[in-house]
């Protein structure tokens, strides 16, 4: 058996034992998720809240942007407070001031140290018990004391004002760039209020026969004992063992292994005269599109940072009641998914029919009716997310065609739904076209196969976010949701991007096929043996069981250890651009390839591994760092991969037209440059400044105005503009680019009719 089959098999032994690690996992998810009783009661059992209010309030924090809008469980936006930490640390307070007030007729702040400790003990010993209890329908019920009662009210009466129009709380609304009347009626506040209740009581509540919380002891609160669990800690240094255990192997591997030297180029450019067929051709709407998208996706950007400094004004202008904060938050990273997306989607299609040279009946217009259901949906989903967010929705209508407030898969039910249904008809496009190729008995037949698997996973894996119902526990829908987000993005559009470079390179005659085939099988076990179980590692605090932390700390260390060698990669493509004269046609898309190869080091790698250990996310989840790895790793790694793949794809179509490198030099160098800046002068900064404050006063306090408003992070917020301004310098470039060409184009065949009349 060759060693190729060898790592085949490895691949699908990887793919099996992965998949039934994560589908056990969320099994136990299910079982052991924070439950939702029938009715939180007072001693008399007078309901205070009720299952139903519970789940009626998750929809009216999905309506009003959910995710968009602060966090829960540390899971959203930075701007506005994590509900979770902020209730907690407010019924604390509330707790705290009502029983000093009782026992000795005074503030819970003047009271000495010794008396203040005596307090901080019985509220851990309120407010940590477990009272959860049947009734003789199996049915669950808790009660709460009177004393804690008595502060969810006070703390019930903040929220209500706070997401209405009360007058005296519109400066803290300005401060978490909230519009007027977020939820528009008490009656919705007030469920709201019995949701983020909800969400912080898991947060605090020992599981049954444990000593930690449903999420982990997270928040990181002292003063209520969260504080990080054993469980935490070891693996954390465990993950770091194995991190360092993995180099070194790939690093032995590396070195031992044989490379084939790299073939003699071809004197002639392989694909230069090879004539586009008419799909192919079509093909170019969807980059002009996702261009589009990106410069849109950088203009909301800017917006974006600057709510975190002026709060609802945008330059005096009161920008938030029309363009809410989570409005716009949600189009700029949904935007992110719809622009990579869509270069990578016109990527496939492009490349399929050039794999198998077999241009199916009707291909062309599948893939302009596909283009057509792109934007319909995109325009669709964001007018529907305007309208849910502005409350024009009620709250079933919302989950239909509104906001469903779940970070990057926000769009309501029926956008989604279409939206599958697009991915689906991708699939059936690419299959029509590649079926050819998948029975060539040619050199490059593993490579394709991975390539049309990565492409059937891309189809299908979108589904999984709609295993998340109307009412489902937050507990699973964040399990379905980073399905999505991991397992669709950071794992299967990685195995697919691999498998286009290296067949667009061995159809250049730059590398082997043999040792084409070999590197992306090998690359494919490697990136999928962390990255698929390194899913979990998302899911530590969000109510799963500790066996989460354990699979998803050494795992996601994995996931860094081929990044820790992907710089021989950059190094290895930066010198094909050189290899012929005639490579300088492909010299930008190659470029970018370099680029994709140093963000992958440093956005996904590094900054991915700051916050990947428990102990780490323990008290960063939610803050500047997470924006940090998010920003260096989405753009730096798949938005220049997306731009990369689209100059390839449009070196094919455009023929013997000529390109203005010189935007296509500013253009790399500024993004490049922006992204840095943006990511190393403000955001990583603020970062590290939410960290200590994290570390010193509990999470709370990192996550709050005193914090995210003090000179010194606002600041650090209009230092970004450096970054933003050289950035979207960038894209304006990149769509210059574009219009140069589409220029060139029309009046091509003019210059056309002068060659052969001069011939």
């Amino acid at each position: 058996m060759n060693k190729q089959k060898l790592t085949a098999i490895a691949l699908l032994m990887v793919l099996v034992a992965s998949f039934t690690v994560l589908l056990s996992l969320g099994s136990d998810i299910y079982r052991e998720k924070p439950p939702i009783p029938e009715a939180y009661t007072d001693s008399q059992g007078q309901v205070v809240y009720s299952k139903n209010d519970v789940e009626q309030g998750q929809l009216v924090w999905r309506s009003m942007g959910g995710h968009q809008l602060g966090s829960i469980w540390g899971h959203g936006s930075y701007v506005a407070p994590d509900w979770t930490a902020d209730w907690l640390h407010r019924e604390a307070q509330a707790w705290l001031n009502i029983t000093a007030n009782q026992e000795y007729s005074k503030d819970f702040s003047l009271l000495s140290s010794s008396q203040q400790a005596g307090l901080e003990q019985l509220l851990r010993e309120d407010i940590r018990k477990n009272t959860i209890e049947e009734d003789g329908n199996g049915r669950e019920f808790v009660r709460l004391s009177d004393t804690r009662i008595k502060a969810i009210q006070q703390v019930q009466k903040h929220y209500v004002s706070l997401f209405g129009d009360d007058p005296a709380l519109q400066p803290l609304r300005e401060q978490y760039a909230m519009k007027e009347g977020t939820v528009n009626t008490a009656e919705n506040r007030q469920k709201l209020s019995a949701f983020i209740f909800w969400g912080a009581w898991a947060a605090i509540t020992e599981r049954p026969g444990l000593d930690h919380t449903y999420t982990n002891n997270w928040p990181f609160d002292p003063q209520l004992g969260n504080t990080p669990t054993s469980d935490n800690i070891v693996w954390s240094i465990l993950s770091i063992v194995m991190l360092i255990a993995g180099i070194g192997a790939l690093v032995w591997h590396h070195a031992s292994a044989k490379h084939d030297p790299l073939p003699e180029p071809a004197k002639e450019d392989p694909l230069f005269f090879t004539n586009p067929t008419p799909s192919q051709k079509a093909v170019y709407k969807y980059f002009v599109t996702a261009i589009g998208l990106f410069l849109l996706q950088i203009f909301l950007g800017g917006i974006t940072a600057h709510y975190a400094v002026e709060g609802q004004d945008f330059y005096g202008i009161p920008l938030a009641e029309i363009l809410p904060y989570s409005v716009v938050r949600t189009w700029h990273t949904q935007l992110a998914v719809f622009w990579i997306a869509t270069a990578w989607l016109g990527t496939g299609l492009y490349i399929a029919p050039a794999l198998s040279k077999y241009e199916p009946k009707f291909q062309r217009i599948g893939v302009n009716v596909l283009w057509v259901a792109l934007v319909v949906v995109v325009l669709g989903s964001m007018t529907g997310e305007w309208l849910g967010v502005q409350q024009y929705f009620d709250l079933d209508m919302n989950f239909l065609f509104g906001h469903q407030g779940y970070e990057y898969i926000d769009l309501g039910r029926v956008w989604q739904v279409l939206l599958l249904g697009g991915l689906l008809i991708w699939l059936a496009l690419v299959t029509a076209a590649i079926k050819p190729a998948l029975g060539d008995k040619g050199e490059m037949r593993p490579v394709i196969w991975i390539l049309y698997a990565s492409c059937v996973a891309i189809g299908l894996f979108y589904g999984a976010g709609l295993m998340m119902g109307k009412h489902t526990n937050l507990a699973i829908a964040e399990y379905w949701r980073w399905w999505v987000v991991h397992l669709w993005v950071e794992g299967f559009f990685e195995t697919f991007a691999t498998s286009v470079i290296a067949l667009m390179m061995v159809r250049l005659g730059l590398i082997r096929a043999r040792s084409a085939n070999g590197a992306v099988l090998f690359a494919t076990v490697i990136f999928l043996t962390g990255g698929l179980i390194g899913t979990l590692h998302h899911l530590y605090f969000t109510g799963a069981p500790t066996a989460v932390i354990a699979w998803g700390a050494i795992f996601s260390a994995l996931e860094v250890v081929p990044l820790a060698l992907i710089g021989y990669e950059a190094v290895e493509t930066y010198r094909m651009r050189r290899a012929s004269p005639w490579m300088q046609r492909y010299h930008w898309a190659i470029m970018f390839f370099v680029a994709t190869a140093f963000w992958n080091l440093v956005g996904a790698g590094i900054l991915g591994f700051l916050i990947n250990p428990p102990i780490s996310l323990y008290f960063v989840q939610g803050l500047n760092t997470t924006a940090t790895h998010g920003h260096a790793a989405f753009m730096g790694v798949y938005g220049m991969l997306g731009i990369g793949l689209m100059l390839f794809c449009l070196r094919g179509l455009t023929g013997r037209l000529e390109w203005n490198d010189g935007l296509l030099k500013g253009a790399f160098w500024s993004l490049n440059i922006g992204l840095a800046a943006m990511v190393f002068i403000s955001l990583l900064p603020m970062g590290l400044v939410q960290f200590f404050a994290a570390i010193e006063h509990g999470y709370w306090f990192a996550r709050s105005p005193e914090v995210i408003h003090s000179t010194l992070v606002e600041n650090l917020v209009w230092s970004r503009m450096i970054g933003d301004i050289i950035f979207a310098l960038g894209g304006l470039f990149i769509a210059m680019f574009l219009f140069d060409l589409i220029k060139k184009a029309i009046a091509q065949p003019k210059a056309t009719a002068v060659d052969g009349k001069m011939a």
